[in-house]
């Protein structure tokens, strides 16, 4: 009988990552195996014979310190001396992209280096080598991505000016998903006199994207873009409110073209049935 070999997530326990909702690999985390349940799950695969050729670890997003990779790494192979058929490690991903200015970054070259040294050094005892696998999305795609918004108002409050835009929550979530910080722009007059501003939605919900925040100043028509937009921006973008979603341009070459259409009514009705006569 042919089997299919299996890949198994451990929970490290290790608390790494930025907000609590990116943090993926603590005691409290719902993924992965705990590493302390490892003998039941090494009796459960003597019983079944299950052929696990990977193990995977994924300790969050936006890691600060690249040694929790090292320390993760560490944790993942030491249980794999127990899995004698192993053919890759997968450690996840949570490489940090700059988001502000003076803003720390993984040093990928750096890391890069450290774990191949001590996967050679792991390998150097095997009969068969294992690769070492990464998750590196967010960290391509992340800076390669803007959200392009229109102001539609500035509004003087007591407590703040708000600057209106035609964008919301439904289409860059992660500012009020997880307090991310998103690096805002005036487009329209980047060298104007710089002014405080709290940047808010068009949605019927509390959608700050920036409080006190300062910008060149912003008019009625401006256009701002919303850097690092790139990665869990328009793939957690929602019709939330009835709310369409934009179009994704792609700029190559110095030349634009639309690889996403901008979405119609007829897109959100689509999927209703009608109720007949």
């Amino acid at each position: 009988m042919t089997r299919v070999p299996v890949c198994i997530r451990f929970n490290p326990h290790i608390m790494a990552g930025g907000h609590e909702r990116i943090s993926t690999g603590h005691v409290d985390s719902k993924f992965g195996i705990s590493i302390h349940q490892l003998r039941h799950v090494q009796r459960v695969v003597a019983s079944t014979g299950l052929r696990v050729n990977g193990l995977h670890m994924h300790t969050g997003s936006d890691i600060l310190d690249a040694e929790v990779f090292l320390q993760g790494a560490e944790i993942i192979l030491e249980i794999a001396e127990q899995f004698p058929h192993l053919t890759f490690l997968d450690l996840g991903s949570g490489y940090k992209v700059p988001y502000k200015e003076d803003d720390i970054a993984t040093d990928v070259e750096e890391l890069g280096a450290r774990l191949s040294a001590r996967i050679v050094q792991f390998n150097a005892g095997r009969t068969t080598p294992i690769e070492l696998w990464a998750e590196p999305g967010k960290f391509l795609v992340s800076e390669a991505g803007t959200l392009l918004a229109r102001v539609t108002q500035v509004k003087q409050t007591t407590a703040t000016v708000f600057v209106g835009v035609d964008t919301g929550l439904n289409h860059l979530i992660r500012p009020m998903f997880y307090g991310s910080y998103h690096h805002i722009v005036n487009a329209s007059a980047p060298d104007g006199k710089p002014r405080i501003y709290t940047v808010a939605g068009y949605i019927c919900e509390t959608d700050t994207f920036a409080q006190d925040r300062k910008l060149a100043e912003v008019h009625e028509g401006d256009l701002l873009a919303f850097r690092n937009a790139g990665a869990y921006g328009h793939s957690m973008a929602s019709n939330y409110n009835s709310r369409l979603r934009p179009p994704e341009i792609l700029v190559k070459d110095g030349k634009a073209q639309v690889i996403r259409r901008r979405e119609t009514l007829d897109d959100l009705l689509a999927t209703q049935m009608g109720t007949g006569a």
